[in-house]
């Protein structure tokens, strides 16, 4: 089980490996040595929510991911329930990312867009290897990132609520991420002692 940075981690994890496979992606139907980064030049980005609470972003070119919600995954939330009761219940999130590509022309919006998410596709499963370390992961941990289809409905209510106007995106949502307890330095405060002595009889 990871710990409560592990969120942070995920989206720092997506970023990085997207930015790089972008710096060596090759342009198809080019030379050898013809970079995708070279035609199509952007950044590659972690927003929040203050972000896109800025009326007057600019930010284009640019790929970015954007947590916009954090759930409790249903599947495994309950498990944690029959663990010992001394040691603290694991919570399991599923993170919802939007990635969206901010570009003035549609044809660098639609190229950046194919490439993000074919990208996306070939590398479903986040390892040790593409974790960062602050998230301080288990050897064995891995977090699936999956697409995650929104209704149009669902989509266009989500950029109703954002100030930019809306940009070609998709969802996608990383699962399981299981935060372990947070562990107090010092222990958990004593609240009672009880001490039991044998019964030595009258003299």
């Amino acid at each position: 089980m990871a710990a409560f940075t592990a969120v942070r981690s995920v989206g720092n994890s997506i970023t990085g490996f997207l930015k790089a496979r972008f710096d060596t992606a090759q342009m198809p139907g080019e030379a050898p040595g013809e970079l995708l980064r070279t035609h199509y030049p952007a950044t590659i980005r972690l927003i929040s929510s203050g972000t896109l609470a800025d009326d007057s972003l600019e930010i284009e070119p640019a790929i970015t991911l954007y947590l916009y919600r954090i759930t409790i995954n249903e599947q495994l939330r309950n498990i944690g329930k029959r663990s010992a009761a001394n040691r603290p219940t694991p919570l399991p999130l599923d993170l919802h990312f939007m990635l969206s590509v901010w570009s003035s022309t549609a044809d660098a919006e639609q190229v950046l867009m194919a490439w993000a998410m074919r990208t996306m596709h070939d590398t479903p499963l986040l390892d040790a290897s593409f974790l960062s370390p602050d998230g301080m992961w288990g050897a064995d941990e891995v977090v699936h990132v999956i697409p995650e289809e929104l209704t149009n409905e669902d989509l266009l209510r989500l950029w109703d609520s954002l100030l930019p106007t809306y940009r070609l995106s998709y969802s996608y949502v990383a699962r399981v991420v299981t935060l372990d307890g947070v562990h107090s330095a010092d222990g958990a405060p004593v609240v009672a002692r009880r001490i039991a002595g044998a019964d030595m009889g009258g003299a």
